[in-house]
């Protein structure tokens, strides 16, 4: 399909930039992190078509930190659908309840429209929403990967099968990640505007850096930590 007229992603070298990514499995930060000010209960939400263990040095990082962390629990991230997304919000739900505490959820790619989504219906649920290289503002097509996502998923990126919350953000502190060498996501895109994020912190790491990358977890803590 052609992309829509006057929307584009970010430029080829970018995305090619990106590849060096693949095969890189991201170690522990080698400076010494600090502790947790706050700990609390935290859910990582994977990126579209990646599996949790892409984001297995943030869950370790957030961990040794003091945080208590959980994945999503779906595996792979094969995009919306109305069952994933309601075991999704009973999740978060029991897990609330379990720590008696609200969930922070920090969500790359597309976890973060699930995440922001989440936020909206469970609010008194959810603590804040981070979100990494989240293509949440904007048309739906500026990013490389809208193709891919329409060919695995089956229905158009700007019609997902399940009902969209209508307000600008969520009503929980939000903080938007985002990177001008982000190859897959138009950082406007990832960075939004101010009445649809609390505060949008700009990163110098690719798209798949957002999952493990030291500079990432570093801000992702750091956020954490903040007392909005």
């Amino acid at each position: 399909m052609p992309q829509p007229q006057g929307v584009s992603g970010p430029p080829a070298r970018l995305l090619w930039g990106e590849l060096g990514e693949l095969p890189r499995r991201y170690q522990r930060p080698t400076s010494r992190l600090p502790l947790a000010a706050n700990p609390q209960p935290v859910m990582l939400l994977p990126g579209f078509f990646t599996h949790p263990r892409r984001m297995r040095a943030m869950r370790d990082a957030l961990e040794r930190a003091g945080h208590r962390v959980s994945d999503w629990g779906l595996g792979f991230n094969l995009g919306p659908t109305p069952e994933n997304f309601a075991y999704l919000l009973r999740r978060v739900e029991r897990l609330a309840r379990e720590e008696r505490a609200p969930v922070a959820l920090v969500g790359w790619s597309l976890g973060g429209l699930f995440a922001r989504e989440i936020a909206c219906r469970v609010p008194d649920r959810v603590s804040r929403v981070i979100t990494m290289g989240t293509p949440f503002s904007g048309d739906p097509h500026a990013n490389n990967a809208w193709r891919a996502y329409q060919f695995v998923t089956g229905h158009a990126v700007e019609a997902p099968p399940i009902e969209r919350h209508d307000a600008p953000k969520p009503p929980v502190p939000t903080i938007a990640l985002w990177s001008p060498r982000d190859g897959v996501v138009h950082p406007r895109s990832a960075a939004g505007w101010p009445h649809e994020r609390d505060r949008a912190v700009a990163l110098r790491c690719t798209h798949l850096g957002f999952a493990g990358g030291a500079e990432a977890i570093a801000e992702v803590l750091r956020q954490l930590d903040r007392e909005d």
